[in-house]
């Protein structure tokens, strides 16, 4: 019985030798070596060029990014290994300004990968690194660059057909020492100006931070080809003051009347901000911070920021495109001013004004007639009808929330109104809050305004061009300017009008100063309604009749009154600033 044991221990030499071989004739995993001379640059506010160098034998190379210093690692890019050892580089896009990030590089040999490479730190550039002055008109298409700061050295006008293109986080200065000095876009012209709320695009003085004035420069002007209800030679306001020669950088005569094309598109403005503008070479004759005249339904604007402006912070004279999530902050004249047959639809709008603020010398000089809208139908030369002239200036405005500054001396003898409308202006006003106004929360001025209404208390919607519907008024002594001096009102109930008389602006909000008080900054405002709020209820959530035609899709109806949903997004946060100086 020896033989099957031979046999087992036979068999089991054979197979221990197999084993043996297959060991000895597997291949080990080859062993890859991370990059050598790994390094990285900042080549602007957004990007950063990570080089290394290739070794022989690899396939490709992995590039990884983190933000900050604990941040964790997440694919960047891939680079194919060269058929030959050389520097390779990687440029890293999109990136935040002035933010450290880190780096490494992964090795690939086919299907394998090394360990990281040794970790590189670099921190992207500051917007504005670099500057730049303009001192001529652009008649060509451009673009600005976050990495450079622009100084406007005059009246530059973009003309002849050109787009001006502005990058987010951009700034542009208005020159100081050129009194007045402009950016105007002229009919034809475009610009397309579209920040983020990380990086919005800033207009302001070339002044330091708390050296800047109102007044310091002139203001964003747009102007374009859209209908308005002037005829004649119709000239910008504050324009013309070099004489009609067209002379790059001047400030030569420019016109807007005479358009016929409602859809016209000047382009589009996003999360622009416009501070310390304002030139007034004449009384009634301005540049505001925000001018848009004759603009057509293409152009798109939303979430603009203007700031201690010497004149309007936003004015519209003709035309009608769709304006949302507007924020001005303590503009020495009217906040919202339109006329002439404007005709756009507005939603979510925001207005603070609580003092007077110092104004550059030679600018201009204090409005006295301050106003947190003021709406005009057809007035001055032109108006062929007076103010019944047509097309009518009639808008839709929504979901506001205007702040006045409660005291007269403010406000100017001749101001004070949360809304002035007058000359023959309609509109339809809902959803809003008026506070802190001390004359009245609107005043309906003259009969042919009050004919826009179907000269009812309560106008009917199916019929009526001017409706003030869903409005709450607080810290504000009349609902309506007094009767002694003019003889026009709405019935309170029928519109869902309320006049909180003695009630506090502050206990409106999630956070305003009382009345009197400075605000720290941007931030210490909110505009949302405080828990248990009146405004956080009582809104127009239905349109109909014209109202409806004329909103469209493009302005809704809401539960709540004012700008800012209870709960709901703060959209004025963090790209909005708050400054006098």
């Amino acid at each position: 019985m020896l033989v099957p044991r031979r046999i087992a221990a036979a068999t089991a030499i054979a197979v221990s030798l197999i084993a043996t071989a297959c060991s000895s004739d597997s291949s080990t995993a080859p062993t890859v070596t991370p990059v050598l001379g790994a390094a990285a640059l900042a080549s602007s506010s957004s990007s950063v060029k990570v080089t290394f160098n290739s070794k022989s034998g690899d396939t490709g190379y992995n590039v990884e990014r983190a933000e900050g210093a604990a941040g964790a690692f997440a694919p960047a890019g891939t680079v194919t290994a060269p058929a030959t050892v050389s520097t390779l580089s990687y440029t890293d896009t999109g990136l935040k300004a002035a933010t450290a990030y880190r780096y490494r590089v992964i090795t690939m040999r086919g299907s394998v990968t090394s360990t990281p490479s040794a970790e590189i730190s670099i921190t992207t550039l500051a917007f504005g690194n670099a500057a730049s002055e303009i001192n001529t008109d652009i008649t060509t298409s451009r673009t600005l660059y976050a990495d450079t700061a622009y100084t406007l050295k005059g009246f530059i006008h973009v003309a002849n057909g050109a787009t001006l293109t502005i990058q987010p986080g951009t700034t542009i200065k208005g020159d100081f020492n050129v009194l007045g000095s402009s950016l105007m876009v002229l009919r034809g012209a475009k610009i397309q100006a579209i920040g983020t709320a990380d990086a919005p695009i800033v207009f302001t003085s070339s002044r330091a931070a708390g050296q800047r004035q109102a007044g310091d420069w002139g203001g964003l002007i747009l102007v374009g080809n859209g209908i308005i209800n002037r005829s004649g030679a119709v000239e910008i306001e504050g324009s013309g003051t070099d004489g009609q020669s067209v002379v790059g950088g001047k400030n030569y005569q420019v016109l807007y009347s005479g358009g016929t094309t409602a859809t016209d598109n000047s382009g589009e403005l996003k999360y622009v901000r416009v501070e310390f503008a304002g030139f007034a070479p004449s009384l009634n004759n301005e540049l505001n911070s925000f001018t848009f005249a004759a603009i057509g339904s293409g152009t798109k604007v939303s979430y603009v920021n203007s700031v201690s402006g010497l004149d309007d912070s936003f004015e519209f004279f003709g035309g009608g495109f769709d304006f949302s999530y507007a924020v001005a902050y303590e503009g020495e004249d009217d906040q919202f001013d339109m006329s002439e047959g404007w005709s756009g639809r507005m939603q979510y709008l925001i207005s603070y004004k609580s003092t007077n603020i110092s104004l550059r010398s030679g600018a201009g000089s204090l409005a006295t007639d301050m106003e947190g809208i003021e709406n005009d139908g057809c007035n001055g030369s032109g108006c062929d009808l007076g103010h019944k002239t047509s097309p009518f200036t009639i808008p839709v405005v929504a979901n506001f929330t205007l702040i006045g500054a409660a005291s007269q001396s403010i406000h100017g003898a001749g101001g004070g109104y949360g809304m002035m409308l007058r000359r023959g202006t309609g509109g339809y006003y809902v959803n809003g809050v008026l506070a802190r106004y001390p004359a009245a929360g609107i005043s309906l001025r003259d009969s042919a305004t009050f004919l826009r209404a179907g000269n009812a208390a309560v106008p009917d919607l199916a019929t009526a061009d001017l409706a003030v519907r869903n409005v709450y008024i607080a810290e504000t002594p009349l609902a309506f300017q007094a009767l002694a001096t003019q003889q026009f009102a709405f019935d309170l109930a029928g519109n869902s009008i309320t006049l909180n008389a003695t009630g506090t602006a502050a206990a409106l909000f999630a956070g305003i100063p009382a009345t009197g008080a400075t605000p720290s900054g941007a931030s210490a405002l909110d505009f949302t309604p405080a828990a248990g709020s009146a405004i956080a209820t009582g809104g127009l959530t239905t349109f109909t009749g014209k109202l409806a035609a004329k909103a469209g899709t493009a302005v809704t109806g809401t539960t709540y009154l004012g700008a800012a949903a209870p709960g709901g997004t703060k959209w004025w946060a963090n790209w909005t600033a708050y400054y006098r100086n």
